[in-house]
């Protein structure tokens, strides 16, 4: 398949640049995925709802997965410090985007800007509230090498414990498309409401619309609540740079089961209990982690924690997932060969193009869509 394949024209401006005023506010695009006699997708069927109407359409039994991944302040804004004495010129303004831990709580991949600027052997001290720690030392990162893809290894220096300096002098690292600087809701609304691992740099979107109060009424209704974690890279914002899809290479990313949480999906999957996957980063965890078991026969998932560059589109063999909430992706993206796997790419294309005529939000603050 061609990376052409999944192209389909959007209109700037219906690139979401904030949230909606209320998460359960958003918009819901229902594709009812219906077949044939002989197994062939049916004409589409579609319906406009809101994302409080979701209740509608989940049934006692269902398991909602969903990752708990919580999305870390990120995006730092530094100076390189000037190491000539004599120099009175202000050292060169810096930004790091944090991607990944290399070893220990205090050495990390980091994306740079300027990157021609920033060398091993380079100090950069952050700005912001919070910066200046009193009686102590500032945050401070060492450049000690280089990464992949143009990143650098550094070692910060600091006082007390990281992730609260990171609380006080991060910014929220928002997608490239959403052109504006990162605000102090955004460090609420670009979370999800059961968000507890800290780890990723990107939000696991789909989850965004969800409510506590939503989460408790599909409890009461008998629909089964399963978290994984999968910590979400910078990959996610890495274009398909190859002609055929199939020599794309996913990023790797950590993710973990618990034994609790593969247990949920297991006695589903065994009861023939829908699974339905909250997000394509919920859906590559329980797909990355599925075992064939010969004494159930069928699919089962195995706890634990892994690292994962599963890249799922259009030929895929499903193993867990059987629907999907997912919101609207980018053209030309690993997220939207996924959900062409999940049901038809020509299909897909015709409800993002019905989307685009009924002027939807897309991305991740966008709307989103139940493929049921």
């Amino acid at each position: 398949m061609r990376i052409e394949d999944f192209d389909y024209n959007l209109p700037e401006e219906l690139i979401a640049q904030k949230p909606a005023d209320q998460r359960d506010s958003s918009r819901l695009l229902v594709v009812h995925r219906d077949e044939n006699e002989d197994g062939s997708w049916a004409d589409i069927r579609t319906e406009h709802r809101h994302f409080r109407d979701i209740l509608e359409y989940l049934k006692p039994g269902d398991c909602l997965v969903l990752n708990d991944s919580k999305v870390i302040p990120a995006r730092l804004f530094g100076t390189k410090e000037v190491k000539d004495a004599k120099s009175k010129l202000p050292g060169a303004k810096a930004e790091f985007l944090l991607i990944k831990r290399t070893s220990g709580e205090d050495t990390w991949e980091v994306m740079v800007r300027p990157g021609r600027r920033l060398k091993p052997g380079d100090d950069v001290i952050f700005s912001g509230p919070g910066s200046d720690i009193p009686d102590g030392l500032p945050l401070k990162a060492h450049i000690i090498d280089y990464g992949q893809d143009g990143t650098r290894i550094v070692k910060f220096e600091y006082e007390g414990i990281f992730m609260e300096r990171l609380e006080e002098i991060g910014s929220m690292p928002l997608p490239p498309y959403i052109e504006r600087h990162s605000e102090d809701t955004d460090k609420e609304r670009y979370q999800t409401v059961y968000c507890r691992e800290e780890g990723s740099v990107a939000a696991p979107t789909a989850g965004l619309h969800f409510t506590d109060e939503l989460l408790a009424k599909a409890e009461e209704m008998g629909v089964e609540l399963a978290y994984v974690t999968l910590h979400v890279g910078i990959g996610t914002f890495r274009p398909v740079k190859v002609e055929n899809i199939e020599d794309h290479h996913m990023h790797f990313e950590e993710y973990s089961i618990s034994p609790e949480a593969a247990e949920t999906i297991n006695r589903a999957k065994r009861d023939g209990r829908r699974i339905i996957s909250v997000g394509t980063t919920s859906t590559r965890t329980v797909e990355s982690a599925a075992r064939w078991n010969d004494e159930v026969k069928c699919w089962q998932l195995k706890a634990g924690s892994g690292s994962t560059g599963i890249f799922i589109y259009p030929g895929y063999e499903w193993k867990i997932t059987d629907s999907l909430i997912t919101n609207f992706h980018l053209p030309k993206s690993t997220l939207i060969m996924l959900i062409s796997a999940l049901y038809d790419r020509e299909k897909i294309l015709e409800v993002y193009e019905k989307a685009v005529r009924e002027e939807y939000r897309f991305f991740s603050y966008g709307d989103a869509m139940f493929i049921e």
